[in-house]
Order: C-alpha cells, then sequence, then structure tokens
C-alpha cells in the first residue's frame, strides 16, 4: 500500500530528549504552516475515559479484563478496527456489530457530557484569532461525533471543517493518510503545509504518511516510543508553543 511505503521512508527525528522530539535541522528549509488539523477524541475533547468505561464493562461481562495492553492498541481507529482488536485480544463471543451496539447504549449516555482537553480552548481559539485555517480529523462517525459536541456548538464554529470516519471519501482509516488528506483538500491546503496535533500513534502515523507535520499529545499510559515519527511531543495542549511553528505567540 502507498502509505506503508510512504511511512517506511520517512526521515528520522534528530536530538531525541526525554519529553519532546525536536524537530529535524531542515525544517527552517520546509514550506511554512500555513494549516493546522486536530484529532478530536483524546485531544480536544476528554472522550477516552468515556470509551474505557464501556470496553470495560463489556469485557466484564464475559469474564475479562480491559486494560491498556488492549486500549493501547485501539486509540485513534475507526469503531470497527477497534471493534476487531477488543474482540479478537479477549476472544469475545461477539461479532463486530454485536459488539458496536452493546457499547452504543453505554456511550449514548456518556459522550454528552465531554469537557475540553487541557489547553484545547486556549490554543484553538487563539489561532482563530491569528487567521489561521483549522480542521477536525476524527475517526468517530457523525451520530457519535453530534453526541461529544453537545456542550460544545459554539467552540466548534471556528473550525473551518469537520471530516468524520464515516465519510464517503475515506476509504481507509488511520494510519491510512486518507483523512488527513480529504481534510487538506476541503480546506484547499498543500499537504506539505499542515501540522497535525494527535494523541494517537495511528494517527501520527497517517500523518506522516500525508506529508504532513505532526505533533503528538499522548495519553500519560502511553510509551513515547509509539510516536517516533511525531516531530515534536508534548504533554498538554497548555505545552504547544505556537511560535515554534511560526504562529503569533500566546497575548
Amino acid at each position: 500500500m502507498a502509505w506503508d511505503i510512504m511511512h517506511m521512508m520517512r526521515p528520522e527525528i534528530l536530538n531525541l530528549k526525554p519529553w519532546r522530539l525536536d524537530l529535524p535541522e531542515e525544517f527552517n528549509a520546509t514550506p511554512p504552516i500555513t494549516h493546522i488539523i486536530y484529532d478530536n477524541d483524546g485531544l480536544l475533547l476528554d472522550t477516552e475515559p468515556f470509551y474505557t468505561k464501556a470496553h470495560e464493562e463489556l469485557a466484564r461481562r464475559y469474564g475479562k479484563v480491559f486494560d491498556w495492553t488492549v486500549k493501547s492498541k485501539m486509540i485513534g481507529l475507526r469503531a470497527e478496527d477497534s471493534a476487531n482488536v477488543v474482540i479478537r485480544d479477549l476472544q469475545l463471543p461477539l461479532t463486530v456489530d454485536e459488539y458496536l451496539q452493546a457499547r452504543k447504549h453505554l456511550l449514548e449516555e456518556l459522550f454528552p457530557q465531554a469537557d475540553p482537553m487541557p489547553g484545547a480552548v486556549r490554543l484553538s481559539t487563539h489561532l482563530h484569532h491569528a487567521g489561521i485555517p483549522q480542521a477536525v480529523a476524527t475517526s468517530s462517525d457523525r451520530y457519535y461525533y453530534d453526541l461529544k459536541i453537545t456542550k460544545h456548538h459554539e467552540w466548534y464554529k471556528i473550525f473551518q471543517c469537520v471530516v468524520l470516519g464515516d465519510d464517503p471519501e475515506i476509504k481507509l482509516g488511520k494510519p491510512a493518510p486518507d483523512i488527513f488528506l480529504l481534510a487538506a483538500r476541503r480546506l484547499q491546503a498543500n499537504p506539505a503545509h499542515c501540522l497535525v496535533i494527535e494523541d494517537s500513534p495511528a494517527g501520527v502515523e497517517a500523518a506522516r504518511a500525508a506529508g504532513m507535520f505532526a505533533v503528538a499529545v499522548p495519553d500519560s499510559h502511553m510509551d513515547d516510543s509509539v510516536y517516533s515519527g511525531a516531530h515534536e511531543i508534548i504533554r498538554s495542549l497548555n505545552d504547544f508553543d505556537p511560535v515554534r511553528w511560526g504562529f503569533p505567540p500566546f497575548p
């Protein structure tokens, strides 16, 4: 697959530090970053605990334990792909459709309670006021996305476009680059001028396969080594330095 080849050919990341990856020396010679694309779950909105709670409950019903050994393989994937991981790893006697239907009843009650992740409103609002076009590219489908933004419709109006995992133009989910390339096309942006901010290894890989820059904001349970394709690793969106990427500083 083309995106596999691109991933294998990606340049090495230089000067590894304990908490972040420095940009490569050639960064100063690259085109300027003109557009930002965000993941949603676990990056803009704190929804990952809801997914965890639902998976734990379903695993418990079958005498299984859902933990980070399994969850770490699922972050960033589309619903069908993540369900396959759980069913396979926990050996659950369910089809993908059965699992997703059972999970749906739990998530419908939880998603409308979602709150912003630290720094998400501050960063996206700052870049909006600076005139930087921004998009959301999430593996979530339309139904769940609408539930998640129940309390945040005004905030989400600042994004020029939102690309969802069930968009008919997306053939493959992350780590394939489809969703980010579609977001760039709808933003009318050159992928080489886009910066993706992601919390999942699959999302970082997808961004790099799309020819974009990537900043990783991992969950504290995740090992930094699985984000080797990221140009920078930060602990929270509060740590994002706009100036480092050529944007105006926070006021």
